[in-house]
């Protein structure tokens, strides 16, 4: 079946989100440990045609690319040429994370599973992944970091009591 791939990059761990056939839904998938994920990649091809891969790439709030930038290009470029006719589309993933710690309070997850980094990753490329599909398919107008509330923003000036 046809499915979109949506990746959340790291030097150590990538998380990984695959879309329903319908490119409707997105859910999360795995997460690998970054130097086996174009292997990874390969063997699920083998079994669901990729249609996409869809890329968070590290952006600062000014909007110019952040330091992580430099590990995501190099990505890019293995992913390039493993996959030369999937096309690629780079999502801004600002505040991917926060929102994922938010899924995962809303959900019920308890502090201690919260911790575990691999989970963060693969709800975050399901949001980046969610993101495009919903702009693709004519849904919302795309990811707005104005968006989020100050309240999930790791920024956040507390007030003095």
């Amino acid at each position: 079946m046809d499915r979109i791939i949506g990746i959340d990059y790291g030097r150590r761990r990538t998380g990984l989100a695959v879309s329903d056939p319908l490119g409707i839904f997105a859910t999360a998938l795995d997460t690998i440990d970054s130097t086996k994920l174009i292997d990874y990649l390969k063997n699920y091809a083998i079994s669901e045609r990729i249609l996409r891969f869809v890329v968070g790439y590290p952006v600062n709030m000014d909007g110019k690319p952040s330091e992580a930038r430099a590990d995501v290009d190099l990505f890019l470029k293995s992913l390039a040429k493993a996959f030369p006719e999937t096309p690629v589309t780079l999502e801004d993933e600002r505040f991917t994370s926060v929102l994922a710690h938010r899924v995962m309070i809303d959900g019920g997850m308890k502090a201690s599973q919260r911790k575990d980094k691999s989970s963060v990753d693969k709800i975050s490329a399901a949001i980046i992944l969610q993101g495009y599909l919903d702009r693709s398919a004519g849904g919302s107008a795309g990811f707005d970091p104005s968006a989020v509330p100050e309240s999930l923003s790791r920024n956040k000036t507390r007030r003095k009591k």
